[in-house]
């Protein structure tokens, strides 16, 4: 198993083929699908689009989206991800959280995004992550607010098949080095 984080309680690892099982069953519980489709994730979108975003990076470098494992029971809990859009800046990157709702309100959300956000500033040098979810998702903001990042602006974006709540819009947080640094950097 290769491991790229540790926390006192989450190892964040690289992902194997194996790990499609429990990405499947993640993403087809609808209280964790809540806010992003509304809809399970099918078996071969797992396979094709979500797994493949673990493996490998863009243009083959190391992924940036790892399997979140507790450290006590070796348990699957979700994955989190710090990911460069590919068509924004190099050194900036979107944090992502999935966990699986059992695991809901533990603070493994919270000690997997500061610890992101550490690594990303430091080893990864980047200079800016952000983070996007819907308005209504507190749960998500709050995640946010406690790995530092704070509220930037409200958007509205168009769907096809809006989701319930989409009319109070999508919500971006940041932090930038910067900040980082000036609250205190790592801890």
């Amino acid at each position: 198993m290769r491991i790229f984080l540790e926390t006192d309680r989450l190892l964040l690892r690289y992902a194997v083929q194996a790990d499609a099982d429990q990405l499947y069953e993640l993403n087809s519980d609808p209280e964790v699908m809540r806010y992003l489709t509304a809809k399970p994730t099918s078996r071969a979108a797992i396979e094709t689009e979500v797994l493949p975003r673990f493996l490998v990076g863009p243009d083959g470098a190391e992924p940036r989206a790892w399997i979140a494992v507790e450290r006590a029971s070796g348990a699957f809990l979700g994955g989190f991800a710090l990911e460069t859009p590919a068509d924004g800046p190099a050194d900036e990157a979107e944090l992502g959280y999935r966990l699986r709702s059992a695991s809901w309100g533990k603070g493994f959300a919270t000690e997997g995004a500061r610890a992101l956000v550490a690594k990303g500033f430091g080893e990864l040098g980047l200079n800016r992550i952000w983070g996007e979810t819907m308005a209504v998702n507190l749960g998500s903001r709050r995640v946010m607010e406690k790995a530092g990042l704070a509220f930037v602006r409200t958007f509205h974006l168009e769907w096809d098949d809006p989701l319930e709540g989409t009319e109070q819009g999508e919500v971006e947080h940041a932090i930038t080095r910067a900040e980082w640094l000036a609250a205190g950097g790592p801890r």
